[in-house]
């Protein structure tokens, strides 16, 4: 998985990228193939915005779903952590309504002979 970030007005915390390449290649686990991920940080210099002045949008690129998630707070890891906890629940539900979930019960099994 190859993994972008991109900044616009904004100065990254010192360990933003080691630890949203740790978040994001736990997403691995599921079995849904993204190809790369973009991670947009954008600062709003407004101070009237002072809670909500750092945006995280993630987004995903693959043969897999097409995913996305935007989450405004007042830093870049605290966006983060809101965006990337949408973005897992997104794979979840695509990776359990990829499982097979058909069950053999004994009214379905055929009888021995």
């Amino acid at each position: 998985m190859k993994i972008n970030i991109h900044t616009r007005h904004a100065a990254l915390a010192s360990d933003f990228r080691e630890i949203a390449e740790e978040k994001l290649h736990s997403m691995e686990r599921f079995s849904v193939v993204i190809d790369r991920v973009d991670v947009e940080v954008t600062h709003e210099p407004n101070p009237h915005q002072g809670k909500h002045s750092h945006r995280v949008v993630i987004t995903s690129h693959g043969s897999g779903p097409s995913l996305r998630a935007e989450a405004t707070e007042f830093n870049d890891l605290a966006a983060f952590d809101v965006a990337i906890k949408s973005i897992e629940l997104q794979i979840r539900k695509f990776h359990e309504r990829e499982k097979d979930h058909k069950r053999e019960t004994i009214r379905t099994m055929p009888l021995a002979d």
